[in-house]
């Protein structure tokens, strides 16, 4: 029997092995990034401070700390850098040592691979196609009290691309802070919602001493290789607890300073924000109008659609594309998503107007 090959987003390099393809003819619609790609100003500001890497970095990252703040609008003793957020998952986990952690699914993996080496069980709550992703919050609520000590929710969620607003939101957070649950939320999306104040839950950094936010640089600021990410949480102690377990210096001179000038570049934010929010809306609006595929409405720059078409599987999709040179996500591989989906996020208008055309055959 055939086994059919598994991919994930950020897998081009297997996947051009596999159907012997070049590199540089792929339009990568798995990895999420930003397809403006590294900022101009960015770039020349690294390539003009590159003795930067001659000195080690600020042990208190002071100045990375207080931009950071500027951006989020809080204290600047409240964040916490690191080597990506996958290093903070990593370093909240070990120091919060939950027991009983409830995941928010399907979502990212790396969060089950964290837990599976801190002792703790794991659950899975399962947002459902039928409902469109939406969360009942009372329900979740109800799993939460059972034993629950830890939370873990990815908003907006990849990879369906929904999100859980404010007002629900400050829901759970009341919630688990009488029940004791830590809540830690994953915004690597966040800023390519409609309206980001809808979505972020760092306001509620202030008053929620149950809650830790992360974010990073690899999506909206398109620097995977940076490995920057940042850690808010209002509970200082908890934050000085990470932080003695944190290796020192573990974001190295030169991600600290592009991190400085990253969260000012109001120029580079603007043009992704304006780019994202109107492709986004455009292909939602067209792939509705496709018969083969149910699109769900998208707060992250990516969209899951479900293939309505009995006989074809989203690895049928996934090749239809790549022949064409196009490297969608067959997702598959995502636990607590059934039936056949693909995601894919936005990319300059010419490539989703060639990605559409390629749906439309379907």
């Amino acid at each position: 029997m055939d086994t059919k090959p598994v991919f994930h987003g950020s897998d081009i390099e297997k996947i051009c092995e596999y159907y012997n393809l070049k590199k540089e003819d792929i339009v990568n619609f798995g990895a999420n990034v930003n397809p403006l790609g590294l900022s101009s100003h960015v770039k020349k500001e690294i390539a003009d401070n590159l003795d930067l890497l001659s000195s080690y970095p600020d042990r208190d990252y002071t100045a990375l700390r207080n931009v950071i703040a500027g951006y989020c609008g809080i204290p600047a003793d409240y964040v916490l850098p690191g080597s990506g957020s996958s290093e903070l998952i990593a370093l909240l986990i070990e120091v919060r040592a939950p027991k009983h952690t409830l995941v928010l699914g399907p979502t990212y993996s790396e969060y089950s691979r964290e837990l599976s080496f801190s002792g703790s069980t794991q659950e899975y709550y399962h947002l459902n196609a039928a409902d469109d992703f939406s969360l009942d919050v009372d329900d979740l609520c109800r799993v939460l009290d059972n034993g629950c000590d830890f939370l873990i929710l990815c908003n907006p969620n990849n990879p369906t691309s929904s999100a859980i607003l404010n007002g629900d939101m400050e829901k759970i957070l009341s919630f688990c802070r009488e029940k004791d649950i830590f809540v830690m939320v994953d915004e690597t999306y966040a800023e390519f919602a409609p309206d980001i104040c809808d979505v972020t839950a760092i306001p509620y950094t202030k008053t929620y001493p149950n809650l830790m936010v992360l974010r990073g640089v690899s999506k909206f600021f398109a620097a995977p290789g940076m490995r920057l990410g940042y850690g808010i949480t209002g509970n200082r102690a908890f934050l000085a607890k990470m932080k003695e377990k944190q290796i020192p210096w573990s974001l190295n001179s030169i991600g600290a300073f592009a991190g400085e000038i990253m969260f000012r570049d109001q120029e580079y934010i603007s043009r992704t924000r304006n780019l994202i929010l109107s492709e986004r809306d455009r292909m939602y609006r067209e792939i509705k109008k496709l018969p083969a595929f149910k699109p769900y409405f998208p707060y992250a720059n990516f969209l899951l659609l479900r293939i309505l078409k009995p006989d074809i599987t989203s690895f049928d999709i996934f090749e239809l594309c790549i022949k064409n040179n196009l490297m969608i996500r067959d997702c598959s591989s995502f636990q607590c998503l059934d039936g056949e989906f693909i995601r894919f996020c936005i990319m300059m208008p010419e490539d989703n107007s060639r990605l559409l055309e390629v749906l439309k055959t379907v």
